[in-house]
């Protein structure tokens, strides 16, 4: 009995021990040998998934001489040891050291760092017999692990900087960015995909501008790139509707792809599996092959390919601007009825252009000249106008479409236009001279006046002051600069401002030695002049008197008259300033005979004052 439980536990033992092994050999076994990781699972720095057919590869790498860990996708082939990235889940979001790949617990597939933050790389929407798979196509999927066709998320639709076979590009949504740099896989300036109406035509973006557009798409499977057509080994089949582009090769052909560099070109290579390595069959653009390369009327020369050659040239009649990539200028402006057309052989007309249904020679020129908006005509399969400023013509071209365009352009010659504007310069400039001629002969004649006018009041004030000294006085004439009063009277101010007479206004001043005075300007509007102001101050002279109010001096700058007096603090100043009137009402209420005597022994002037 107790050998039977003896041998049975050994059995259950030993079934133990290999079930044990199993369950490490699983656990053990290096991520590299499958394509799929589970929920329960994840994929540490340095491990990777591999595609069933090993033509791709899901992993962490770090690009060119960047030190940022990054989680992406590329080409893995026999003997190939440089990675051609193909997509990458957080090209904007780097990780500065190692990470970890795996689900969390909402089933979303998440990149770890070092320091716990986190980048969400896929959402699983909460459904939890999820797996992720690397497939041969280098799709990377979430999928049911039940039903594998219901795919919950895929690389495909968030494409990075390569367009695989299968791979759909969308207008607007799913468009091709570069990479910024070959070190850096953020987001570039450079965008590829269907055109912005409808998938029409594939164009790249510079920051949202227009750069090169394909041919439109005509049913053709090869009509969006036609130079595929005579490279056999790789034939691609193009479908297009009104929103996706798409494209799938050969089932026969090697492997292709498309790639937006950092620069803006696109690349078509195709990998050898007898050499082991990638051609480059295609690139676009070439140089004229740039939208609006060479700017308005610019003409985009295919034979000038070199770096050191500028392609860029302009019409007989233009001019470049100082940037030959702004386009070209016109030397003589248009007339309308007197242009004349200039015949551009061997070129590639512009698109937007407008077709009409007469076909001679003739009648498109006329169409053309009676239009002044019409800039330019050809005659190619029908007769076509173009109207306003040229963009995109090339000359060398050797597709299609090639003819010779007419150009309007001024009939007036470059030399009669130079006369013209030699005329015009020199008439201007005589103008200019008229102009400054009259304007120093006004201001000369102004100083004149002024000069005059100052020397006339210097002459009557020296005449004033030698009066005023034979009347003898007794007291110092003073002549004052109008700047010394206008600091004396803080300028004027109406704090001191003591009234108004029929001369002016009067202000109390401050002399820098403490004395005080009163300042009577003469008004602009007072009706009095030059004459007025020295019988002002004869009459003063002549009234001196130990009771009145005496006068200092006096002030004449240009325009301004001013009189200086000793400032009395009682009453107003004009009870002082006015002593004629003061004294006729004194004459005329009392009639004093002490006051006849006054007039008759102290003062030798009779004055009756008509204020």
């Amino acid at each position: 009995m107790f050998g039977k439980i003896r041998f049975w536990r050994e059995c259950m033992l030993v079934d133990l021990l290999i079930m044990y092994a199993s369950a490490s050999r699983c656990l053990s076994a290096p991520m590299e040998r499958t394509d799929i990781i589970f929920q329960n699972q994840s994929i540490s720095d340095g491990q990777t998934l591999i595609s069933g057919s090993k033509n791709f590869v899901l992993g962490f790498f770090s690009p060119g001489a960047s030190s940022y860990r990054y989680v992406g996708i590329w080409h893995k082939h026999n003997d190939v040891s440089e990675r051609r990235v193909v997509w990458v889940a957080n090209r904007n979001n780097p990780m500065k050291d190692k990470g970890i790949l795996k689900f969390d617990n909402s089933s979303n597939l998440i990149v770890l760092d070092g320091s716990g933050t986190s980048f969400t790389v896929a959402y699983g929407v909460g459904v939890q017999d999820l797996e992720a798979a690397i497939l041969d196509s280098g799709n990377f999927v979430l999928r049911s692990i039940t039903n594998k066709n219901n795919i919950v998320w895929q690389s495909f639709d968030f494409p990075t900087n390569t367009w695989l076979p299968g791979m759909n590009i969308t207008i607007g949504t799913k468009l091709l960015t570069s990479w910024k740099s070959s070190d850096d896989p953020a987001v570039g300036d450079y965008s590829f995909g269907p055109g912005i109406t409808n998938a029409s035509q594939l164009i790249i973006w510079w920051k949202g501008i227009k750069f090169w557009t394909s041919t439109g798409w005509d049913g053709d499977v090869n009509a969006l790139i036609p130079e595929l057509k005579s490279i056999s080994t790789i034939p691609l089949y193009f479908h297009c509707d009104n929103l996706t582009c798409t494209y799938t090769p050969n089932p026969d052909s090697r492997f292709t792809k498309f790639v937006l560099d950092p620069n803006g070109s696109l690349n078509i290579a195709q990998f050898d599996p007898d050499a082991q390595s990638w051609t480059l069959l295609w690139r676009q653009p070439a140089s004229c092959e740039v939208s609006n390369l060479c700017g308005v009327f610019g003409i985009c020369n295919n034979n000038n390919i070199l770096p050191s050659l500028d392609p860029c040239q302009c019409p007989e009649g233009f001019a470049k601007q100082d940037n030959s990539r702004k386009g070209c200028t016109r030397k003589i402006p248009l007339q309308c009825n007197g242009d004349k057309f200039i015949d551009m052989p061997g070129m590639r007309p512009p698109g937007n252009r407008e077709k009409l249904s007469v076909m001679g020679d003739d009648e498109c020129q006329s169409a053309c000249m009676i239009n002044c908006s019409c800039t330019a005509y050809a005659v190619l399969d029908g007769c076509s106008l173009w109207y306003g400023g040229l963009t995109n013509l090339q000359e060398g071209y050797n597709g299609s479409g090639v003819g010779t365009l007419y150009l309007r352009v001024a009939s007036i010659s470059s030399s009669g236009h130079k006369i013209l504007w030699i005329a015009g310069v020199l008439s201007s400039v005589a103008f200019l001279i008229f102009c400054l001629i009259l304007f120093i002969w006004i201001r000369r004649s102004k100083n004149k006046g002024k000069g005059k006018q100052d020397g006339h009041h210097s002459l009557m004030t020296t005449d004033t002051i030698k009066l005023w000294e034979s009347e003898e006085t007794g007291s110092q004439f003073t002549m004052f600069s109008f700047s010394r009063i206008t600091n004396a009277t803080d300028k004027f101010s109406t704090e001191n401002k003591l009234g108004e007479g029929g001369f002016g206004p009067v202000y109390k001043g401050n002399l820098p030695d403490g004395k005080e005075i009163a300042v009577k300007r003469l008004a602009a509007n007072s009706g009095q002049g030059l004459p007025e102001f020295k019988n002002e101050i004869l009459l003063i002279a002549k009234l001196q008197h130990s009771n009145l109010v005496g006068l200092l001096g006096c002030c004449i700058e240009g325009e301004e008259m001013l009189l200086v007096y000793e400032y009395m603090p009682n009453k107003s100043l004009d009870f002082f300033l006015f002593v004629a009137t003061w004294l006729l009402n004194m004459l005329w209420q009392a009639f004093s005979p002490l006051s006849l005597m006054y007039l008759a022994t102290e003062s030798c002037f009779w004055r009756l004052s008509v204020e």
